[in-house]
């Protein structure tokens, strides 16, 4: 097999995964294609055409179609291998889970949760790099 032919069958692999991931979804939510193409913003047609492999979504239209879903972006990103799946998180997950907030409060929540725990990996290295220092002696 060519590196082509390679290149060609990892494509269509992607796209027939990502495909069937929102068609998944999209019957767990009880929206008809029809449905789901008019709030995403992109055609009956072409939305058929993702869920049934025949096309790779950009980034863009999967952002419009996790929004139309109320899932998370980066859950299809992952998904369709533009992204790199994150470590595993509870609260992660769970923020991401919610139906009761937006997507832009998940984002915000998520962003908060982040700087906190850099904050707090940032002051334990701190400790660890001053504990580990020589003590001075005059």
């Amino acid at each position: 097999m060519s590196q082509d032919e390679k290149l060609t069958a990892v494509v269509s692999n992607a796209a027939s995964d990502i495909g069937s991931f929102i068609r998944t979804q999209r019957e767990a939510a009880q929206v008809s294609v029809r449905q789901l193409a008019e709030k995403a913003g992109v055609s009956n047609p072409y939305l058929s055409q993702i869920e049934r492999g025949l096309r790779k979504p950009s980034a863009d239209v999967l952002n419009q179609i996790a929004k139309a879903l109320r899932l998370s972006a980066e859950v299809l990103y992952v998904q369709a291998g533009i992204l790199e799946p994150s470590e595993p998180s509870e609260v992660r997950d769970a923020v991401v889970a919610d139906t009761a907030i937006t997507e832009r409060q998940k984002q915000v929540l998520l962003d908060i949760y982040a700087s906190f725990r850099q904050q707090n990996e940032a002051a334990a290295d701190e400790a660890a790099s001053d504990s580990d220092e020589e003590p001075t002696t005059d």
